[in-house]
């Protein structure tokens, strides 16, 4: 006699006191499966001690039953207690969607001092003074940014070379510091520059308000150059002398750098990292090509695969963890983000692991004419002729407009990770995010199919890898944990 078709009610009867949580799996190698909750904890489960977990048949004093029980993926009648925590750290997970937004981007000019390769946004002749943002315009962005309800606000100056219209940063600066008198903020400030046009007057207002520096290195001189190039001649000498400049005026901490991936440095993972090393920065932050901007028009964006970049990552966080070992501190900035993600009560902010998307609601960029974008990657979209992202005008338009309006609402609906297919049934939910922009450049649409998704791709690589660190490397999970 053949198997029924429907089991006897008393077959999905409990077998145990214990009750199953919700919890999302999937493997994380041949041998085991990660299961994650809904507010983040993780647990690493063979294949039999899985099944048996959810046939309800653990040990209720084995190992495997205490560590579910004590990371919330199961509760009995002696942890219903737990059921209020649990509530409690999904509400503090989820507490910075009340902030609102916290990074406000000023694109205060587009002309720029390079011509890199790979560059994202549409540069102007640094002479060309029609693409620098006006006072008017620098005026009602601060009014805007200072009506966000966030506690901490980051405004971020960009470009172009942002130092070529630097009385309108200067202007930024003074102006956000007397608001905040009022409003009571913790307020910061970033440059993002190439450091060409630094000057000691430059350092001397940037010491005076505490701003800080955001550059790009991408490792030893002749990678560098040959991506970033300088008009006149190279860029490596100017921005490592530069970076001593500014760590000598303002302090070892007060600039940063990041390096973008192109197929010259995918075989230089180590040699990057020891650059960075070799100039006396303690954090890198390893970026791989966005699909915008020249890196579109040079095919530049094609150049490798998201397996690829992954190697690369792996490579060069080997690198990293190798120089904490010997006693040099440096921090790798994305996967900083994804630990905190992981591990901390309430996450991290940065804007491309959102669920729903970050988009507008932990940051929004000011475009120089006045335009408002949801994200400084929805501009740079906007500059290849899809304005998918613009959400208005700094001129006409309301700042309760602007963030009501469907060009913003639309893509939040659409990026709950809960509800998307695939990233609802993927145990790396909780460390992931939407990138909506990101998909309407590759995919035509907000949410994008997944299986075909490069940014899925590389963050289910990097998290994979990050879990089997803290898993199976004691040494470097402690530098790991050291970065939470």
């Amino acid at each position: 006699m053949g198997r029924p078709a429907f089991q006897d009610r008393n077959h999905f009867r409990p077998r145990s006191d214990y009750r199953i949580l919700p919890f999302r799996f999937g493997r994380l190698d041949g041998e085991r499966y990660v299961l994650t909750n809904e507010v983040g904890e993780y647990a690493l489960l063979g294949r039999d001690d899985l099944q048996s977990f959810v046939d309800r048949r653990l040990d209720v004093a084995g190992a495997v039953y205490q560590t579910l029980k004590a990371k919330h993926f199961l509760f009995d009648d002696e942890s219903r207690v737990a059921l209020d925590l649990l509530a409690l750290k999904y509400r503090t997970r989820a507490e910075p969607l009340s902030w609102f937004t916290g990074l406000h981007i000023f694109v205060v000019t587009l002309r720029c001092t390079n011509s890199c390769r790979y560059c994202q946004v549409s540069h102007r002749e640094e002479e060309d003074a029609r693409f620098d943002m006006s006072l008017e315009n620098a005026d009602r962005a601060l009014d805007f940014t200072f009506r966000s309800p966030s506690p901490s606000i980051k405004i971020e100056l960009q470009g172009g070379e942002p130092l070529l219209n630097f009385p309108i940063v200067r202007h930024i600066v003074e102006r956000a510091s007397r608001l905040n008198q009022a409003y009571g903020r913790h307020l910061e400030f970033v440059i993002a520059s190439n450091l060409a046009l630094l000057s000691k007057d430059i350092l001397a207002f940037c010491k005076e308000y505490d701003v800080l520096f955001s550059t790009s290195l991408d490792g030893p001189e002749d990678l560098h150059d040959e991506q970033r190039i300088l008009r006149g001649g190279p860029s490596y000498r100017t921005t490592v002398e530069a970076i001593r400049r500014v760590q000598e005026a303002l302090g070892p901490d007060s600039v940063s750098a990041l390096m973008t991936t192109t197929r010259a440095g995918l075989s230089r993972a180590e040699e990057i990292v020891d650059e960075y090393v070799r100039q006396g920065l303690h954090s890198i932050f390893l970026r791989n090509m966005r699909p915008y901007g020249f890196a579109v028009h040079n095919d530049l964006v094609d150049a490798y695969s998201a397996p690829e970049w992954v190697e690369f990552y792996r490579r060069a966080l080997a690198q990293v963890l190798a120089v904490n070992r010997r006693g040099y501190p440096l921090r790798e900035e994305y996967s900083a983000i994804l630990l905190r993600k992981m591990l901390a009560p309430s996450g991290t902010r940065y804007v491309d692991l959102q669920s729903p998307a970050g988009i507008g609601i932990a940051a929004v960029a000011f475009n120089y004419d006045g335009a408002v974008y949801a994200s400084d990657e929805g501009r740079m979209l906007a500059e290849m002729g899809d304005p998918s992202f613009r959400l208005g005008h700094l001129s006409s338009d309301s700042f309760e407009s602007i963030m009501t309006s469907e060009a913003l609402l639309a893509p939040l609906a659409d990026t709950m990770l809960e509800g998307v297919p695939m990233c609802s049934d993927c145990p790396f939910l909780p460390y992931c995010g939407a990138d909506p922009v990101f998909h309407k450049a590759t995919q035509g649409d907000t949410v994008g199919h997944k299986a075909w998704s490069e940014f899925c791709e590389k963050q289910t690589g990097v998290l994979r890898h990050l879990i089997s660190l803290l898993e199976d490397d004691p040494e470097a999970r402690e530098t790991l944990l050291g970065w939470v």
